[in-house]
């Protein structure tokens, strides 16, 4: 019963620190985006430009509709991003 109970808070604060630590495709710049593991500078560049021209993110899985991001690379860092509260920004055109 114990060890359950454990494993059960054990898990719970995995989880908790995993969305503390998640990058925020809407707010990280180039140096954010290559800290997560299967981002390097082309790729971060690619979100900053995609985020530039189309607005923010609505969810982590609009990430695949950037260059470079098919399944693979989508599974490799979908657990550290997330995309914060999505605020309504005119995309420049």
């Amino acid at each position: 019963m114990l060890k359950r109970w454990l494993g059960g808070i054990l898990l719970s604060l995995f989880v908790a620190v995993q969305a503390l630590a998640a990058v925020d495709l809407n707010r990280a710049g180039q140096a954010e985006l290559e800290s997560v593991k299967g981002i390097g500078p082309k790729k971060a560049k690619s979100i900053l430009e995609y985020r530039e021209k189309n607005g923010p993110f609505k969810t982590v899985d609009d990430l695949a509709k950037v260059k470079g991001f098919g399944k693979a690379s989508m599974a490799k860092v979908r657990a550290s991003l997330s995309v914060g509260e999505v605020v309504a920004v005119e995309p420049k055109k």
